[in-house]
């Protein structure tokens, strides 16, 4: 018979989600976005407003020699302008009149035996809205004779730096394209500022992606327990997030950590798995977030292992948890995205300076850019198609210098329309806490006896996905928060329904 001191197990996992259907006005919507400002760029270089956006899909790939195919999934601008979620696409959209065309590349038979119907053109219309669809090998003649005046036929084409990766993407290419002229420079910026503004159609699918992971983070809490491996919880989230929500991918690979492996950054990756098994008393800092029709979701949830905040957890939780409140409550338009960090970074280091860890004057640590040693990556990024979102820092804006600044994604001001990760930390990472205690500049600042207790601690995350709005920001990430609400949560107390859940129930569980 179980003890009467323990919680039931959970009951089995449900949803009230249901995978929602997705316009294609949406991406003809982002078409017509990017047209406007690609016609008011040239027109205001006095120049015609002629010429075709073309860009290449992305193409199916293999594992190295092999012919195991990788799943597929679509290159991020081809996704924004089109939706098309098969391979080897091109798509082009005409300046003047705004007409969109597609390019289906054409199937072998056998592909009929193996892989399924082979579609008709007219289904690619009509799937998709477009004017046009044509096949790839036919890209050179159809945009040479429907849409050739006096001179080669002009092509925009995407290339430009995305200063999250420092990779390029990649402008189409086809046979024939040297009897066009191409331009190289303007269409990327033009279209990665059209994608850090999102519509009411593309939050729609952004709220959907943050309402299956706040629920699949939720019965991660809800099942986990000593003994188990941090895969496991991967698979819980994995399973939620596809099995109710309909998401077969993940905006990124997930981040399992508990103990000391919650001090790694980006943990998770192959050299570390996500393969320890928890320990009574651990924290667990779990950083997973699903896609749904290209557009994704990013979260970070911390929280005890046993299910109860130990006081040492708690003072490190609660710095987080207060500077993750302050830079929401901080958020709207005209607010410098840099000032949100040092505000982050101020109040950890306030909360911390509290409980006795560091000691001295915060301006002083501030200036000494003490918070970078607590947390050296940046508050948060930009969020829609990619968990990165491009945008970050356009031509002009200069990175940052400084220890954790430099770390920074984006240096803008906010604006109405956008959706950034508010992710402040604080970690005990050995590599900068024991250079930071050596230093004779910073040294001085630390509780050398309670920083060294505090030094398999590992770290705490707290990250939500907030949309800025007109005059402030919402929130659109829907997991347990306050530590109450967490222990609540983990001992069996229903969510989300905050009304059935308060501190006298919650106390009434425990």
């Amino acid at each position: 018979m179980a003890s009467s001191t323990h919680p039931p197990p959970p009951p089995p996992a449900s949803s009230s989600l249901s995978p929602p259907e997705v316009p294609m006005a949406l991406h003809a919507h982002n078409r017509d976005k990017l047209l406007r400002a690609l016609r008011d760029r040239l027109a205001a270089a006095s120049r015609p407003l002629r010429g075709l956006v073309l860009l290449q899909g992305g193409e199916e790939k293999t594992r190295y020699c092999t012919d195991h195919a990788e799943l597929f999934r679509q290159e991020s601008y081809f996704a924004y302008l089109f939706g098309v979620r098969e391979p080897g696409f091109y798509g082009a959209v005409d300046i003047a009149s705004g007409q969109s065309l597609l390019f289906a590349p054409r199937l072998p038979s056998d592909y009929a035996v193996w892989l399924g119907e082979i579609k008709p053109l007219s289904y690619f219309k009509e799937r998709y809205k477009v004017d046009m669809v044509f096949y790839v090998d036919e890209i050179a003649h159809v945009l040479h004779d429907r849409f050739k005046e006096s001179g080669k036929p002009l092509l925009f084409l995407l290339y430009g730096m995305n200063t999250d990766s420092n990779n390029f993407s990649k402008p189409a290419g086809f046979e024939g394209i040297e009897n066009f002229e191409t331009d190289l420079t303007i269409l990327h910026p033009i279209l990665t500022e059209c994608r850090i503004f999102k519509s009411e159609m593309e939050l729609a699918l952004i709220q959907y992606a943050n309402d299956v992971s706040s629920e699949a983070h939720v019965e991660v809490m809800r099942r986990t327990k000593a003994g188990m491996k941090e895969y496991q919880l991967e698979s819980i989230f994995l399973h939620h997030i596809y099995m109710y929500g309909g998401c077969r991918h993940c905006s990124y690979t997930c981040i399992c950590a508990t103990g000391e492996n919650s001090a790694v950054l980006h943990y998770g990756h192959a050299a570390a798995p996500n393969d320890r098994t928890l320990k009574d008393g651990d924290m667990a800092l779990f950083d997973m977030g699903a896609e749904y029709n290209f557009y994704g979701s990013d979260i970070t949830c911390s929280f005890p292992v046993n299910g109860k905040f130990t006081k040492d957890q708690l003072i490190v939780y609660n710095a987080v948890l207060k500077a993750h409140n302050a830079v929401i409550s901080s958020m709207r338009p005209g607010v410098s995205w840099i000032d949100m960090h040092k505000l982050a970074e101020e109040t950890i280091l306030e909360s911390l300076k509290k409980e006795g860890l560091i000691l001295g004057d915060v301006d002083e640590m501030m200036a000494a850019r003490l918070g970078a040693v607590f947390m050296p990556h940046g508050l948060g990024h930009f969020l829609g198609i990619d968990t990165h979102d491009p945008g970050g820092y356009a031509k002009g804006m200069e990175r940052p210098k400084e220890p954790g600044l430099s770390a920074l994604r984006t240096v803008r001001e906010l604006q109405e329309g956008m959706v950034i990760t508010v992710e402040p930390g604080c970690y005990f990472i050995d590599a900068l806490l024991g250079p930071a205690m050596q230093d004779s500049v910073t040294s001085k600042f630390f509780n050398l006896k309670e920083v060294e207790r505090h030094k398999n601690f590992g770290g705490v995350r707290i990250e939500s996905d907030v949309y800025v709005t007109a005059d402030g920001c919402k929130n659109l990430t829907k997991c347990p928060r306050e530590p109450w609400e967490i222990e609540a949560v983990m001992a069996g107390a229903p969510w989300p329904g905050c009304g059935s859940i308060n501190k006298a129930t919650a106390n009434g569980i425990f």
